[in-house]
Formats: C-alpha cells, sequence, structure tokens
C-alpha cells in the first residue's frame, strides 16, 4: 500500500514539473488498490486546479439530425441496425438551430457542438451545416463545436474557415474491444477521421463510452490511445444501457472503476478539457461532483442526443455546491 502511495505522489509530481508519465507508470497508477483511491483522487483534483483552475466548462449538444444512422455501433439508440422506438427527423432547419444556440447561451453554455448521426455528411448535407453554422456565427455568437462523422480535408478545411473550434470524434473504445462494438467501420477509420481534423487545424476532442463490457485493460487501453492524440478536449460518456440495442442488459460500472478513468486521463493530460458527459445522471447518484474533484473539469448540461438531461440551471448549481465556478 505504501508503494502505490509513493507511486501516485511521484506521478502527481511529475505532472506538476510538466513532465510525462511512461505508459508502465499509467499502467501502475490505473491499478492502484480501491482503498487508496480517494489519493488518487485527490492528486487528479490538484492537478486540475493547478492547470486548469476553478472553471468548469458546460457545453450542449444540439442533435441537428437524429436516427436513420447506418453504422452498426451497439451502444447507439440512433442506428438504424435497432429498434428502440426514438422519434427520427432529418437535419433540423437553421433557424431552430438558433433558437437553440441562443437559449443555451443565456442559460449559461461556453459552448454549442452540432452533432449529426450518419456515418458521413453528403455534399448536399455538408452544405446545410456550413449555412447553420453561419447563422449561428451571425445572429448567436457562441463557440461552435461539430460532430458529423468522418471528414475530408476539405470539408474539416471548411469548418475551420467558418470558425469552428473544435472537432468531435469519439474512439468510443479501446481498439482490441472495438470490432465487437461496431463492424460497419474499422477503429482506424476513427483514428483516421482525427488526423483529417488536426491536419486542417481544427482542434481535437475525443473519447469514448465506459461500460460497454470492457475489462479494466481495456479501458486503460482506451485511456492510453486518448492521450497520443494529445486532444485539447476529452468526453468521457458512460454507457446507458438503452431498450433495443445489443447492450441493453449490460451492468453498470462501479463508482470506482469510473473514476479511474478520469483521475488517470488528468495524470496524462493536465492541459486538456475533461469532460463528464453522456450517463452522469442516470450512473452517478451526485450527478458528477466527485468526479468534477478527481479530474474532470467540464460537463454536458441539458441533455445528450436521444436523452433527457439536467436542466442548465441544476448543473450550475451543482457546480457551485462544490466551490467551482460555472
Amino acid at each position: 500500500m505504501q508503494n502505490e502511495t509513493e507511486l501516485i505522489t511521484e506521478c502527481r509530481n511529475k505532472v506538476l514539473s510538466n513532465q510525462k508519465l511512461t505508459e508502465e507508470m499509467t499502467t501502475q497508477l490505473f491499478n492502484v488498490d480501491d482503498k487508496i483511491l480517494s489519493q488518487l483522487s485527490d492528486a487528479a483534483n490538484e492537478i486540475t486546479r493547478t492547470f486548469q483552475g476553478s472553471k468548469i466548462d458546460v457545453e450542449q449538444l444540439a442533435n441537428i439530425k437524429k436516427n436513420y444512422c447506418s453504422e452498426d455501433c451497439s451502444f447507439c439508440s440512433q442506428s438504424a441496425f435497432f429498434d428502440t422506438g426514438i422519434d427520427k427527423y432529418q437535419l433540423m432547419s437553421a433557424e431552430e438551430v438558433v433558437r437553440q444556440a441562443t437559449d443555451a447561451k443565456k442559460a449559461g453554455a461556453h459552448s454549442y457542438c452540432l452533432v449529426a448521426a450518419w456515418r458521413e455528411p453528403s455534399n448536399k448535407d455538408f452544405e446545410k451545416v456550413c449555412h447553420i453554422i453561419e447563422e449561428v456565427n451571425e445572429k448567436v455568437g457562441i463557440s461552435i463545436e461539430c460532430s458529423l462523422g468522418f471528414l475530408t480535408i476539405e470539408q474539416a478545411t471548411k469548418l475551420k474557415e467558418l470558425g469552428v473550434i473544435r472537432y468531435n470524434h469519439n474512439l468510443e473504445t479501446s481498439e482490441s474491444k472495438f470490432p465487437e462494438i461496431c463492424t460497419t467501420h474499422t477503429y482506424q477509420d476513427r483514428i483516421d477521421t482525427l488526423n483529417t481534423a488536426r491536419k486542417a487545424g481544427l482542434e481535437l476532442c475525443t473519447g469514448g463510452i465506459i461500460g460497454m463490457g470492457e475489462t479494466r485493460k481495456q479501458r486503460e487501453e482506451l485511456v492510453q490511445a486518448i492521450s497520443k492524440l494529445n486532444p485539447e478536449e476529452v468526453t468521457v460518456n458512460l454507457l446507458v444501457a438503452f431498450p433495443g440495442t445489443p447492450l441493453e442488459l449490460q451492468t453498470p460500472l462501479s463508482l470506482e472503476e469510473i473514476l479511474r478513468v478520469f483521475a488517470v486521463l488528468r495524470f496524462l493530460l493536465p492541459k486538456s478539457i475533461i469532460k463528464i458527459s453522456g450517463g452522469r445522471e442516470v450512473n452517478l447518484d451526485d450527478d458528477g461532483k466527485e468526479l468534477l474533484l478527481s479530474g474532470a473539469n467540464g460537463i454536458i448540461s441539458s441533455g445528450y442526443l436521444t436523452l433527457d438531461g439536467n436542466s442548465m440551471q441544476k448543473d450550475v448549481k451543482m457546480i457551485k455546491e462544490i466551490d467551482l465556478e460555472a
């Protein structure tokens, strides 16, 4: 136990002095005994406050195109492969997105992410998305991020020209687990898309979903892979076992296993935003307070792609209750 305590201290000191951890140290850190997880949490919190301050990044999503997706990702209620009973709509009008973005900004959102359920945008749909971005820029003035699936370098460059700050494309899970989760595209396809976005000058947001039946070793594999991409933002979702999907009977992860992911990510990426995303209201008893004191410094508020969430007002109150800033 003493050796693991010393390991946490050594790793914390390395990070605070701007040194990187080795993969071996990361593995040891990821597997410390449950009895000293509070020490891991405290060290991650110290790193967060040192590099990030007390401000929590609050983001709202816009599901601008819902369902009908051609991919068979086994966690996803929007896949055309599964009958999940959710409502469906094609690409949202610019007027509606502007209205929602305006409301989000007024409620306290710092950024607004446009998300579309498809493999990749057609030329026609991409033009419509560009028009939406232009309208939001002109009429709202909120930081825009996008998650539009696979992109060409020309499309990524156009998003950059329109002022999009960051592109989201999640790895979803570890490379070793990926073939069990999706068969219609590959893990490398996702890496290639992130590389395309980076080449176009966009900041990266990537992450995954934990609690899909992966092992702890596979969660560590995902954390290591995210770290190597050096994204400006990491988004970690907690699986919501949606009825009608292949994972509908999946058992939720324990808080201890969730905490390991957030804390170790903070050791590896001290200067990145690490965001608690989908599933926090379902999987966590405190809406994320403990994780915001264990490495995380961002949340998605006001709902997710197909699930309701807490109101922005409730989340802002929650953040202030732990003496952090919204």
